[in-house]
């Protein structure tokens, strides 16, 4: 019996971090053991994570097991979006030089590239990162 490969592919985001794993079936995919629809409250979100598939074409093509902690919706979203990009480009590995491979796909559409935007730390003396107390004059 021939072992099915699994593709796996850490995403990150803000203060999220997700762990996907790719099994070839039947575009099944599921977050924390439930299904995505279940888990994301908006339609958009499920949209934004399902984008590499969609630019790829393999919406149907596999199986998708997410385990995702931290940060809230658009941040797990963006997470899981880059680790499916990165799983993608593992799956296509042997592709990876011609004009066609997933990674000139990926690329161009902006999926590989992680997000550093975070939270700014709030300073001391401000209210926030930047924001400073009202100012009186008298």
């Amino acid at each position: 019996m021939e072992k099915t490969r699994v593709f796996t592919g850490t995403g990150r985001r803000k203060s999220s971090v997700a762990q996907v794993k790719m099994v070839p079936g039947k575009g099944n995919i599921t977050v924390n053991g439930v299904d995505v629809r279940e888990f994301f409250p908006y339609e958009t979100n499920v949209m934004d994570l399902k984008q590499p598939l969609v630019a790829t074409n393999t919406e149907e093509t596999f199986d998708i097991e997410v385990k995702v902690n931290g940060g809230g919706f658009t941040g797990q979203t963006g997470a899981i979006r880059l680790g499916i990009a990165r799983a993608l480009l593992e799956y296509d590995k042997e592709n990876e030089g011609s004009e066609t491979s997933f990674r000139t796909i990926l690329k161009r559409a902006g999926f590989i590239t992680r997000d550093s935007r975070a939270k700014e730390r709030k300073k001391p003396g401000l209210k926030a990162a930047r924001r400073a107390p009202q100012f009186s004059k008298r």
